[in-house]
């Protein structure tokens, strides 16, 4: 009897351990992928609705939609954008009040007979289709390089914006220049009274081509992630994760990595001489996969994987690991859905990935026994071994 306690007390400390994220490292082999949709044309950014619709931009303009699992054909709309690069259509972004107003957002380069443009608008959606472009923010730089281009909605119902310097490294300086910058603005395209500059939607500057955004759910910080200068220069890689604080300096092209100087903020984390080219990032806070709870996930162009940042609670980075290093090639996006799952968007056929057969894809991510079943199976067995105790105590020694 002894025996059989021992075994329940391992397996629950076991079972429960595995629920503290902070415990152990992730054990990639504990998640399931599923190919959600393929054959796609540089998928960028995917949203959730509540309705259990997800929307995702691809680079060459379409605006399209998955329901029920199923990816629909017809795309929601075709954006005219400009191709030029790294620009088209990237960021989405869906109103706070969504499910009443319906309004969805979208970033995207255009052409004009005085250059190259991104814009933010916003659009109305109504059963799969868009109508009633307004235009929120217009001439924001754009380049074959450097367009930044994710967009999202903070906790302060505020939007967020991150611009990339469109190749003109000193703009990054100037806070009349929009390029190089993370900017703010209200859900309508006017300027929050509390920004750091006023009339202006500049609320961080001298950032280079930062393209992922997130918030920490424990203190409401803004993380961000930003490609550094690989091979300009002679200067390698330094690929940076800030913590952005309004109305600060993050030092491009000023600062390589680290600036130890007071006049600019230091990243959180830095890669020297390792490029990752850092892209979308998250704060997983779901139960669903226990092991990334309260990580901060970003995916990664030319790392090709998942890097995972441990944060304590002043945002200083504890560990780092990567999953799914190579196993999709080139990683745009990594988002959380509702449910707890987590969905990666791949970027192969953008001309600098190794085209993998139906590249590009979504997949989602899901734990081979979330922790429900952790739980059902640990009373499971408690209950197995009370029965036994109960048992023996009724057989005759």
């Amino acid at each position: 009897m002894k025996i059989i306690y021992l075994v329940l007390v391992i397996s629950l400390l076991a079972i429960f351990g595995s629920l503290d994220a902070k415990a152990q490292p992730v054990n990639e082999s504990s998640l399931q992928t599923q190919e959600i949709a393929s054959n796609l044309h540089v998928p960028w950014e995917i949203v959730f609705a509540l309705d259990g619709r997800a929307f995702f931009t691809e680079r060459t303009g379409n605006l399209r939609v998955i329901e029920n699992g199923n990816l629909v054909e017809q795309p929601v709309a075709t954006i005219p954008v400009a191709r030029a690069g790294e620009g088209g259509l990237l960021g989405l972004a869906l109103d706070p009040n969504f499910e009443k107003n319906h309004y969805l957002y979208l970033y995207y380069t255009y052409s004009d007979s005085t250059g190259l443009y991104n814009r933010i608008a916003r659009f109305t959606e109504s059963n799969d289709t868009i109508s009633s472009e307004k235009i929120l923010i217009d001439k924001i730089p754009a380049n074959t390089n450097h367009d930044g281009g994710r967009i999202k909605f903070g906790p302060d119902d505020k939007l967020y914006i991150t611009t990339g310097e469109a190749g003109r490294p000193e703009s990054a300086q100037d806070i009349t220049y929009l390029g190089g910058k993370i900017l703010r603005i209200n859900s309508d395209g006017t300027i929050p009274r509390d920004n750091p500059f006023s009339g202006s939607p500049v609320y961080s500057y001298g950032n280079r081509n930062p393209q992922g955004l997130d918030w920490d759910p424990r203190n409401g910080n803004l993380i961000e992630t930003e490609h550094g200068p690989s091979g300009e220069n002679s200067w390698y890689a330094h690929d940076k994760v800030n913590l952005i604080i309004l109305g600060k300096n993050y030092g491009w092209p000023y600062v390589i990595g680290m600036a130890n100087d007071s006049r600019f903020v230091n990243p959180i984390y830095q890669t020297g001489d390792v490029t990752w080219a850092p892209s979308g990032a998250t704060f997983y806070t779901s139960d669903k996969i226990p092991d990334l709870k309260g990580k901060f996930l970003i995916a990664t162009l030319r790392g090709q994987h998942i890097e995972v940042l441990t944060l304590d609670k002043d945002d200083k980075v504890e560990s780092t690991q990567k999953i799914f290093d190579g196993t999709y090639g080139r990683l745009r996006d990594v988002v959380q859905a509702p449910d707890g799952s987590l969905y990666i968007l791949t970027s192969n056929v953008d001309g600098r990935g190794v085209v993998a057969p139906d590249d590009d894809k979504i997949i989602r991510v899901v734990p081979e026994f979330g922790p429900v079943a952790v739980l059902v199976l640990a009373v499971a067995i408690f209950s197995i071994v009370i029965f036994s105790a109960k048992n023996e105590r009724l057989i005759p020694r």
